[in-house]
């Protein structure tokens, strides 16, 4: 199984840059154009949110032509960026429509081969931090035992914990959120990783008995700044996203690979085998 997350996308109106500065929707083309080109070929998408940036439905609708040239199945998910409406407005896949709640939620659970992968709403509204109530957590655990024992990954926009990045770390999942999605993912051995965007950086952490990982922007990323009055900005570092591979003999194992190609493959030894010095 191998499954591509891409994350914090921000797509704006067609020919208009983020912050003045980034073209959003060139880097997500060259990403879709990179994942397409990928062997092996992962068998979906996961895109854990900030879709777009203002969440309209034309800015969704820039997102879906962006999109359209992916040649495999992707599942969108909603960060504070995003619109539900606006989202369910212009995607009619079928799992942004089944909450499982009964509430407006976009959260849903699809399998990748062996693979069930849960995909909450961490979205309040209005808000740049995230949260999860007590139907969302409710609605986790019923899928959590429903997996019964399989290989499981949750995702969510907002970490549930701290980077050390200050600013960020100020807009992530709130702690009461945090402290019970902790403690119900520690009971379910079998959650192999807990994905997230929202930050803009590869970051990793042990977290309820499992790894909670973070994957890079496609577009812009974070300035990895760890002074605790660190100022709120954006760096030009290459756009990228993760691979998460899973096999029964190994479990998930997960890489981050950058959407520009560079210089190589070149080999560490030559013909007769020696090694190239």
């Amino acid at each position: 199984m191998l499954l591509a997350q891409i994350t914090d996308l921000h797509i704006k109106l067609p020919g208009v840059l983020a912050y003045k500065k980034v073209d959003t929707a060139a880097c997500l083309r060259a990403c879709v154009e990179r994942l397409n080109a990928l062997s092996p070929r992962p068998d979906a998408v996961l895109v854990t949110g900030d879709l777009v940036d203002f969440g309209t439905a034309d800015e969704y609708r820039h997102l879906a032509a962006c999109l359209k040239p992916l040649e495999m199945p992707v599942y969108l998910m909603v960060g504070n960026h995003d619109d539900r409406a606006a989202l369910r407005e212009v995607f009619d896949a079928g799992y942004l429509h089944e909450s499982g709640t009964g509430s407006d939620f976009v959260q849903y659970a699809f399998d990748v081969q062996d693979m069930r992968v849960i995909a909450l709403d961490s979205q309040k509204p209005q808000e740049s931090p995230g949260t999860l109530c007590d139907a969302r957590l409710a609605w986790l655990e019923q899928q959590l035992e429903a997996a019964d024992g399989r290989p499981v990954i949750v995702a969510l926009h907002h970490p549930p914990f701290a980077t050390g990045i200050g600013h960020m770390d100020d807009m992530a999942l709130d702690s009461q959120a945090s402290s019970k999605l902790e403690a119900l993912i520690s009971r379910y051995p079998n959650v192999e990783r807990v994905l997230c965007g929202h930050v803009h950086r590869p970051v990793h952490k042990r977290f309820a008995g499992t790894i909670a990982s973070i994957a890079p922007s496609t577009a812009h990323q974070v300035v990895l700044d760890l002074h605790a009055d660190a100022p709120s900005a954006f760096v030009l570092e290459p756009g990228a996203f993760a691979l998460h591979y899973w096999t029964e003999a190994v479990g998930l194992v997960s890489h981050h690979e950058y959407v520009e190609q560079y210089d190589g493959p070149y080999p560490f030894f030559d013909d007769d085998g020696a090694l190239v010095d």
